[in-house]
């Protein structure tokens, strides 16, 4: 059976969230995505937790359920802390088993940093402690460093990081078995560290509204009489099963916003070589550029980029459906056109992973409007522009369009609106 996750989600009690980020919502948007299991998200804030123990039926040992959609609990927690007089700013995920584990652990986590005022709290704490005290928890528990290369907070970041999981984790390099790679790199970016090669590389969406849940995703192969999703996928991750992992849906990762170097307010843009080449430093301001990902992989990299180790796990590259129409109809992707539009399809035609990467071209033509057929069709071959994102800036993707505009009419909003 085949099953599509995405583990790392923010709930309404985070930051710059979503008021719809609740359980009914997050389960609706699962669908019309095609999620089957999803991360609860932000399970160190109390009013969550609650709303979580609310909604969710357990389902089995360690798995829950709402509306069809599976969960498992799962939390991000912002590490800040000094460590040989060098400030550090690394954001992990944590993934328990059971609500029990969840609260014993926030227990412990509160005497580190104030639970209530964040879904992903600040914690003064080291990695290291962080690892000793989940797993003084349970032995059932993962920990997952998050965006791993984003610059600010993250374990390899160029402003706030380390140079491997070993100086990060130390003593305890041997239970970090995955790291998530972030919207700014794709796995074939991270095959070119040797040091990662035993690592399993995971895709989430970091979503902070429903619409964005899944622009990056896991797909598992698991046993039609799974017993427990969360203890069967643990073990794929932690084991790097690659019969298991199928693959990973991934942004294209010149579209995530640290993918290049540069001053957004500057409007400087650099590729690593142009950084090297002004030694790096912002020809309108006269101060340091930020340095992105593409870069910070090229600095630890040991490996050519066109090299592919043995057992890694594949990837295929998508652009959000939402993007694709608003693009192929000449709307915003905010705008009521392109939801009614993306509603249709995904209640009428297809969940949009079973329209980004399963459905025959010739099912495509037939069942939706053709210009946005023509548009996953082109993404699918990779038919597009990439103008890199850099220094929080998103990057854009153009598609190569071929037709002038839609052969018909777009189906009537009227009737789209008796859906819902």
């Amino acid at each position: 059976m085949k099953i599509i996750s995405d583990f790392h989600i923010h709930s309404r009690y985070s930051r710059a969230t979503s008021k719809d980020m609740n359980i009914p919502e997050l389960a609706r948007w699962a669908k019309f995505k095609g999620i089957s299991l999803l991360g609860s998200g932000d399970f160190t804030h109390p009013g969550w937790i609650q709303e979580l123990k609310t909604y969710l039926k357990q389902v089995s040992e360690y798995t829950y359920e709402y509306d069809g959609v599976r969960f498992i609990l799962t939390g991000e927690v912002s590490n800040i802390f000094y460590r040989n007089g060098k400030n550090y700013r690394v954001h992990n995920i944590i993934f328990m088993p059971s609500f029990d584990s969840v609260e014993q652990l926030n227990k412990k986590l509160q005497n580190y940093g104030e639970l209530v005022s964040d879904g992903r709290p600040l914690l003064s704490l080291d990695c290291i402690s962080l690892v000793e005290i989940v797993y003084s928890v349970t032995d059932k528990a993962l920990i997952i460093p998050a965006h791993a290369w984003t610059p600010h907070f993250s374990i390899f970041g160029s402003l706030s990081g380390f140079d491997s999981i070993e100086e990060c984790f130390g003593k305890y390099t041997n239970l970090i078995k995955s790291i998530e790679t972030g919207l700014s790199s794709d796995p074939k970016m991270n095959w070119r560290l040797s040091k990662l090669d035993n690592i399993t590389l995971v895709s989430n969406s970091d979503a902070h509204s429903p619409q964005n849940l899944g622009r990056e995703a896991n797909v598992f192969e698991i046993s039609d009489n799974c017993q427990d999703m969360y203890t069967e996928v643990m073990e794929i991750i932690k084991t790097k099963d690659v019969r298991k992992f199928l693959y990973t849906i991934e942004f294209y990762p010149e579209e995530g916003k640290y993918h290049y170097d540069g001053h957004r307010n500057c409007k400087v843009c650099w590729s690593p070589k142009e950084t090297k080449q002004n030694k790096g430093i912002c020809p309108i301001c006269g101060k340091k550029v930020t340095i992105g990902v593409l870069n910070r992989v090229d600095q630890l990299a040991d490996r050519d980029e066109n090299i592919v180790p043995d057992s890694v796990i594949q990837y295929r590259n998508v652009i959000p459906l939402m993007e694709i129409i608003a693009d192929a109809l000449g709307s915003g992707k905010g705008t009521q056109k392109t939801l009614n539009e993306y509603l249709y399809i995904v209640t009428q035609v297809a969940p949009e992973f079973e329209i980004l990467l399963d459905l025959s071209e010739e099912e495509l033509r037939r069942k939706i409007n053709p210009r946005i057929a023509e548009g996953v069709i082109k993404v699918r071959k990779d038919e597009v522009d990439i103008f890199p994102g850099y220094d929080g800036e998103y990057g854009k993707i153009n598609i190569r369009w071929t037709s002038t505009g839609s052969s018909y009419e777009s189906y009537k909003v009227g009737k789209q609106l008796e859906l819902f």
